[in-house]
């Protein structure tokens, strides 16, 4: 059962990291010292009539505190209720809901693990690839990220994927830095590098990115989990506003991005 103190945070911190993204540090409850890689919080500014929902935001990395735990959200100012949740300063206190959504599964014995990011995407996978860093030697695999953004500017994570010892392979699509184009077609070239019995793929990004990837491993027998990001009103899977189509042994159904993702096997979805 929560308490009122599990469902409220008090931010530390709130910088402009880039144009309009911002990295957030909240004071939480011991309740989010439970969170998992590919899980999400809902945020919303107390005491406001607007925003009058939450907004999800993915977890960036946590920390557990003698006196609660410390996470940290990375998000882009790109609506009204972001830009009201980025002019929040440190001291102020703000609602929160979860740890929310399920979580990405590492399988034992992988040898590799791909993360594939797109823009903001990177902000889950900073926290998984610190869980997957934290694994025994004999256990631990070789981490590889690709991450792609518009331009130089909208690079995000890469100093804090490098302390886990990621290597790390850039595109933009304007060539300002790395590959000049989309991150897919750098992942492409080095794909049949990786041994598919020994390698797993976890990606999150926006989603021409995520169907051209779906596309390419279609025929391919590496794992790839996706995090999918859908317009949320509540989080719990109560108002159906984040439904998706999925494959199932059954045929083609309806899944909550909320309650049932927000990790999915990415060859499960249904692309319209």
């Amino acid at each position: 059962m929560f308490t009122r103190d599990d469902m409220t945070a008090t931010i530390l911190s709130n910088t402009e990291v880039a144009p309009c993204h911002y990295l957030m540090t909240l004071a939480v409850s011991k309740v989010f010292g439970q969170a998992q890689p590919g899980q999400f919080v809902m945020l919303r500014p107390a005491g406001r009539g607007f925003p009058f929902l939450g907004r999800p935001l993915g977890i960036y990395s946590l920390a557990e505190q003698a006196d609660g735990a410390r996470i940290e959200v990375l998000y882009r100012a790109a609506g009204k209720g972001t830009k009201v949740i980025s002019a929040l300063c440190e001291g102020d206190r703000i609602e929160i809901l979860g740890p929310l959504g399920n979580r990405f599964e590492h399988r034992p014995g992988m040898k590799a693990a791909v993360l594939v990011a797109g823009g903001i995407g990177i902000a889950p996978l900073v926290f998984l690839a610190k869980r997957l860093s934290l694994a025994s030697l004999s256990e631990r695999p070789r981490l590889i990220l690709y991450v792609g953004a518009r331009d130089s500017a909208g690079l995000l994570g890469i100093d804090r994927m490098k302390t886990f010892g990621v290597e790390v392979r850039v595109s933009t699509d304007d060539g300002s830095a790395g590959y000049r184009g989309p991150v897919t077609d750098l992942l492409l070239q080095d794909l049949a590098s990786f041994d598919a019995a020994k390698t797993e793929i976890f990606v999150c990004g926006p989603n021409p990115m995520l169907k051209r990837l779906s596309d390419m491993v279609a025929d391919q027998a590496i794992p790839c989990q996706v995090l999918m990001e859908e317009r949320m009103a509540c989080g719990m899977g109560a108002c159906l506003g984040c439904t998706i189509e999925v494959r199932t042994p059954s045929g083609v159904e309806y899944r909550q991005v909320c309650a049932d993702g927000p990790v999915f096997d990415l060859r499960s979805i249904v692309w319209r």
